[in-house]
C-alpha cells in the first residue's frame, strides 16, 4: 500500500490522485463518505442504491464440500437442457461430468 499527499483546497475540497480514483472507480460526481477515526479520517465509497458493495459481498456464500474449480465456475450453460415447466415435477438429477 502505498501513501499520497493531497492538499486541501480554500473552499476545504480535496482532489483525489487519479490513480486512486481508477482503482476505486470514482469519477466526477461519486460520493464518498467520510468517518473520523482514532488514526485521523476515512474516506469511502458510498453505496450504491442497492445499499451494498459487491467488496461487502466477499465470502458470505459458504460452503461444506470442497471449493469449485474457477475452469469449472466458467464454463458457458448449456441452454439446451429441457427445463421442467413451471409447477410440474422437477427433472431426475443427471450427473454433472
Amino acid at each position: 500500500m502505498s501513501i499520497d499527499k493531497v492538499v486541501i483546497g480554500e473552499s476545504g475540497e480535496v482532489v483525489l490522485p487519479p490513480r486512486i480514483c481508477s482503482a476505486l472507480h470514482l469519477k466526477a460526481g461519486s460520493e464518498l463518505l467520510i468517518e473520523r477515526t482514532g488514526a485521523g479520517i476515512l474516506l469511502k465509497p458510498a453505496t450504491t442504491g442497492s445499499g451494498v458493495r459487491l467488496e461487502d459481498l466477499r465470502g458470505f456464500l459458504k460452503t461444506e464440500g470442497p471449493a469449485v474449480p474457477l475452469d469449472d465456475l466458467c464454463k458457458p450453460v448449456d441452454y439446451s437442457t429441457d427445463w421442467p415447466e413451471p409447477g410440474s415435477a422437477p427433472a431426475p438429477e443427471s450427473k454433472v461430468k
